[in-house]
């Protein structure tokens, strides 16, 4: 195996779970030419594992590893689900039915272009599941965010991963001529995680509209409502269009329920069918969860308020980190990404920054050790930039 294949593979660093270091795809081998159709290695697929949460981790001063939201849930949210508790004992399809129109009003569907779930990782396993039980290939960016193709390729896919190019974008181009006859799914993150990067809604969109014509497409807007609402330019349009496009949304960032898993897609009622034969849509979901979803998506002050306070504390990080020489990536998200010094020690560095109380991720990029740091709140966000200093100066 050469070179550019081993660090393209994402493995997890003996005895690091805990302390979060993983090794991740590359980034930088941009000026890597692209292979043809008939040379797509299994070797360079990228597998991502889970973090493993200790107690030690839950006694941070700053949990800044998981992308979560620090300011939430809403109050409203809250108040929700408490009063949903006494209605446990019932099953949760009305109230699913009932966000289920709250949704398709909001995205200007019928419901039937609707399909929830726990969570949007818990929509992305399921129409990898449904898409790949007879095999083919998935077409993404690389890196990307590994759920939907870590189970693709547990059913045999073939994972064609096309690098972000320089300024961090996918590269629609590339990752068109990906595309062949035995393309069951592309996969597209914007923003992207785990870089934070967005790519041109424009670009986008004429992408989605062309590939769609050959397969389908998956847009995963996880992080699209972090952007201020003139900027979020969703391709959920496009289904309505009549495109074969999925859009899937979570209530796990913007609306800090992370660990209530409520999350929803939009695609044509006839792909949504094709899903729902095989697998539940609902299920998995609990009546507190969605009267909380519920009551969060009428909440826009405390959605406002996430958003301003998710850009403030973003701000504030990027510039601290330029000021110390650093380069982050430009985010649109909850989280940055910034390349650590080339001679930096992962393990060393994740050890001292969690003995100042301070929880980040790790990731090797290229053979060089790089830092995700998710928004906590400004306080959690000055103890990062000054612990950060004394471990890495």
């Amino acid at each position: 195996m050469n070179k550019t294949t081993n660090r393209r593979q994402w493995l997890q660093r003996a005895g690091l779970s805990s302390a979060g270091f993983l090794l991740a795809p590359a980034i930088a081998s941009q000026a890597r030419p692209q292979t043809s159709a008939k040379t797509w290695s299994s070797e360079s697929r990228v597998w991502e594992r889970n973090l493993t949460f200790t107690p030690e981790m839950n006694g941070l001063k700053a949990r800044l590893l998981a992308n979560e939201n620090p300011y939430g849930p809403s109050d409203k949210a809250k108040v929700a689900m408490m009063e949903a508790i006494s209605d446990g004992n019932r099953y949760q399809h009305a109230d699913a039915a009932r966000l289920k129109a709250m949704l398709a009003e909001r995205e200007g569907v019928t419901t039937d272009h609707i399909i929830l779930g726990p969570g949007s990782t818990d929509l992305l396993e399921k129409v990898a599941i449904t898409q790949f039980l007879d095999g083919g290939n998935v077409v993404s960016a690389d890196p990307a965010y590994m759920a939907l193709i870590k189970t693709a390729l547990a059913f045999r896919a073939e994972w064609r991963n096309v690098p972000l190019t320089k300024d961090w974008a996918h590269d629609l181009d590339a990752m068109y001529k990906a595309i062949d006859s035995d393309t069951r799914l592309v996969y597209i993150c914007n923003p992207n995680n785990p870089t934070g990067s967005l790519t041109d809604s424009n670009a986008l969109r004429a992408f989605c509209r062309k590939a769609a014509k050959k397969t389908m497409v998956f847009v995963d807007e996880a992080y699209l409502e972090f952007l201020a609402p003139d900027e979020q330019d969703s391709m959920v349009d496009l289904v309505g269009e009549g495109h074969n496009i999925i859009v899937t949304r979570t209530f796990s960032k913007i609306h800090a329920m992370a660990g209530l898993r409520v999350g929803y897609s939009v695609g044509l009622p006839e792909t949504l069918e094709a899903i729902t034969a095989k697998v539940r849509d609902n299920m998995g979901l609990n009546v507190s969860a969605i009267r909380g979803a519920m009551a969060s998506l009428e909440d826009e002050t405390f959605l406002t308020n996430s958003r301003n306070w998710t850009r403030e504390t973003r701000a504030f990080t990027f510039d601290s980190l330029k000021a110390l020489g650093y380069a982050p990536i430009p985010s649109y998200t909850s989280f940055m990404l910034f390349p650590l010094l080339p001679e930096t020690d992962g393990k060393a560095y994740l050890e001292q920054m969690y003995g100042q109380g301070v929880g980040v991720r790790v990731f090797e990029l290229d053979d060089k050790p790089w830092c995700r740091v998710s928004m906590g709140t400004m306080p959690e966000m000055q103890l990062f930039v000054e612990s950060f200093k004394r471990v890495a100066g």
